[in-house]
């Protein structure tokens, strides 16, 4: 068995969330990831992922993680150089390790910067010794998912997958592709592998539930329930019932026992939403709660075990509550274990498009085009400052959506300004020698149209002739610059 040194665990369990001696740990147990089923790869039906393995071959470890890839059903990429992954490599793959010791650290950071910049949505994992793991801490920092440590055991190997596989399928939930979100998910799969209480804050609006949805999904097994309360849009009266259940006669018009909401989420995860906003009254009984880990219901003297994970969210500074009286400090300190912030839309311009295209296929599923989006709303949509944040904008998509005036969202769709011509993208001229089809799909959407109309320039407006040129009928053409026109482009001719 390899031992670590105390500052080597230190890092190793901070960047990780893991610790070869986890399972001594009161903060961890066998609950804690899938709640104890940790399926096995090599025997799951998993379809063949395509990974790629970038370093040279030079030690035990880059062998070992090609035979135990290869043993799980992964379709292999090798590549010994950064300048060996092309366009068509990346997009193919879905992960990648990286073997740290065989770049220089001075171009190693600055190379998996560029991957993770030009390829948000693959997931990069470094392959560290001992000795490297501060580098390892650094690149998790720029954004790759998790590392792996070598030395390393198939069983260790087996884990990572399946967190990567549970954290692929977890996605679907949290949409980003910016650096911020990227740490954020990472750090959020770290704290769901923990049996203890999560605090998620941020402002009103982006995306706290869905976090607790994405912490749910990663480490819960398939059927376990999701419990949410908003504690804020509950009558006190009726919130102390509602979260801890009754039996019959507890109060006035209790005419039957009724579980309560702990009890519900029990083998799953309960959601408080505006846990800033509980009563003074119940927050010494919420604490009992997780401290005990056993539930009361009103009128009841039986004692319920839980076994729930508990994530509590809010938009307010907790410890300004409590230095204001309003919030218990021993409350606060016992739901702030495992804290998770999210950070305003504002500054994660970079989730703006993604998180657009992704509300757009929720509300108009029927809509068979992927680019409804004119380039002047994409710049609108960047340029927007979102003080409500991803609510603002799905409310902002769905009311374009009704109103927009034709196929395309313009920027006035959305109630928003058009932005200057300065801030418009150039369109790159094409050469007037490549012609047909296959410049149409190498030049882009807006090189496209602006092919498409020194085209028709090129033959002196003659339309017919231009549309042979371009490998397409003239009713095609005619569609075509139909398109364009909603889309903003000026055609004079």
């Amino acid at each position: 068995m390899t031992v670590m040194s105390t500052n080597q665990a230190t890092i190793h369990t901070r960047f990780t969330g893991r610790n070869d001696r986890f399972a001594d740990e009161r903060l961890f147990d066998d609950k804690s990831f899938k709640r104890g089923q940790v399926a096995e790869v090599a025997s799951g039906a998993k379809p063949a992922r395509k990974v790629m393995i970038l370093g040279r071959p030079r030690d035990e470890a880059y062998s070992q993680l090609t035979a135990s890839l290869e043993h799980t059903g992964c379709q292999l990429i090798h590549c010994a150089e950064f300048g060996e992954l092309s366009s068509g490599l990346i997009a193919s793959a879905n992960m990648v390790f990286v073997f740290v010791s065989s770049f220089p650290g001075s171009s190693l950071f600055a190379r998996v910067g560029a991957l993770i910049a030009e390829a948000p949505q693959l997931s990069i994992i470094p392959v560290v010794e001992y000795a490297d793991q501060e580098k390892a801490a650094a690149l998790l920092e720029m954004g790759c998912v998790d590392y792996l440590l070598a030395p390393f055991s198939s069983s260790q190997l087996t884990l990572l997958l399946q967190r990567l596989e549970s954290a692929l399928a977890a996605e679907e939930i949290f949409v980003t592709r910016s650096r911020a979100g990227r740490r954020l998910l990472a750090m959020a799969q770290r704290v769901a592998m923990a049996n203890a209480p999560i605090l998620i804050t941020g402002e009103t609006g982006t995306g706290k539930e869905m976090m607790a949805r994405y912490i749910h999904r990663f480490s819960a097994a398939d059927d376990a329930p999701f419990i949410a309360v908003n504690c804020a849009a509950i009558p006190e009266q009726m919130l102390e019932s509602l979260l801890f259940g009754h039996e019959k006669g507890a109060f006035t018009g209790a005419t039957a026992a009724q579980p309560g909401k702990f009890e519900l989420a029990n083998g799953g995860t309960l959601l408080l939403d505006e846990i800033g906003e509980l009563p003074l009254g119940l927050q010494a009984k919420l604490l009992r709660v997780l401290q005990e880990q056993k539930v009361e219901r009103l009128g009841g003297h039986k004692e319920i075990p839980l076994n729930v994970r508990i994530i509590a969210a809010t938009n307010r500074d907790l410890p300004l509550e409590v230095a204001e009286g309003r919030f218990r400090s021993d409350l606060m300190f016992r739901l702030d274990v495992l804290p998770l912030h999210i950070s305003p839309l504002r500054e994660r311009k970079d989730d703006v498009l993604p998180l657009a295209s992704r509300l757009i296929r929720k509300h108009a599923p029927h809509e068979q085009r992927d680019d409804l989006l004119t380039q002047a709303a994409c710049d609108a949509l960047i340029a927007h400052n979102w003080p409500g944040n991803v609510r603002e904008l799905e409310n902002m998509l769905q009311r374009a959506l009704v109103l927009r005036n034709g196929l395309f969202i313009q920027p006035q769709d959305l109630g928003l300004s058009a932005p200057t011509e300065a801030n418009m993208p150039a369109i790159a001229s094409i050469s007037a020698e490549v012609s047909g089809k296959a410049a149409l799909r190498a030049s882009g959407k807006w090189a496209e149209y602006q092919h498409v109309i020194d085209t028709i320039r090129r033959f002196g407006g003659h339309k017919t002739k231009a549309a042979e040129s371009l490998g397409m009928t003239p009713r095609a053409l005619r569609y075509r610059l139909n398109a364009m026109r909603e889309q903003g482009v000026q055609i004079t001719f």
